[in-house]
């Protein structure tokens, strides 16, 4: 008795997956692959740090919340963590910020985004054909995070050795560290919003690597030529 094996031809959808293994600008089908494999597991790394150092530091910051300590053994255990964690996070943020270095220098035409136009971004009321891969508001985002990271580190520094620095420097260190965190937190929540509920289908580029070509069409439009060869105007 023989059998027959029935082959399945992959799914347009599950090609693009495979190729945003190891490729990112190339069109699969209906999909473009955004961010390679390696994109996403830095980008990961350093969400996953970050929200470490959030989750362990928030205890020690406040007795408001104090009840996040429990989620990782008590309060002395949040008191060793954020300085290794912080370590970890800052190695992955160096990577990040030399992984994507290259890709967001600002173009003339996003000179605006450092004032009023990325409160109009915000606010849907920008429409530009000729953003790139990444717009003037990521690309904001990325150098502010760059910095953030920096000023997070040089007065975690400090705060890891309190007795070592003179205490003037000490104090600015926690108003340094304490400002950074806030800032930071707007920024996430931002960056949360924009990429899951405000824009939809944004967040699967940072999971499966892949983006619909209506999407890159829409929120990307000079990307979507430049990978497509098609005009992004035509609709």
């Amino acid at each position: 008795m023989s059998a027959v094996t029935a082959t399945r031809r992959p799914h347009p959808q599950d090609l693009a997956v495979v190729e945003a293994q190891h490729r990112e600008n190339v069109l699969v089908g209906n999909e473009i692959v955004r961010h390679k494999r390696i994109s996403r597991v830095i980008h990961w790394s350093v969400a996953l740090t970050f929200f470490v150092c959030v989750f362990t530091g928030m205890p020690i910051w406040t007795p408001v919340f104090g009840w996040m300590a429990h989620l990782f053994g008590g309060l002395t255990v949040c008191r060793l963590l954020p300085p290794w964690a912080g370590l970890a996070y800052t190695l992955a943020s160096l990577v990040m910020f030399f992984h994507w270095m290259g890709e967001m220098h600002f173009e003339k035409s996003e000179k605006g985004w450092l004032g009023p136009k990325l409160w109009q971004y915000m606010r849907y009321e920008t429409e530009d054909d000729d953003v790139g891969k990444y717009n003037g508001g990521q690309k904001v985002l990325f150098w502010a995070v760059s910095l953030g990271a920096l000023g997070l580190l040089a007065s975690g520094i400090l705060m890891w050795f309190p007795l070592s620095f003179p205490k003037p420097l000490m104090q600015l260190s926690y108003l340094l560290h304490d400002f950074t965190f806030i800032m930071f937190g707007i920024a996430i929540v931002g960056h949360v919003y924009l990429g899951t509920a405000a824009e939809p289908g944004t967040f699967g580029s940072m999971t499966r690597g892949t983006v619909t070509r209506a999407w890159a069409r829409l929120h990307h439009p000079r990307w979507y030529r430049e990978v497509t060869g098609e005009d992004a105007r035509r609709r």
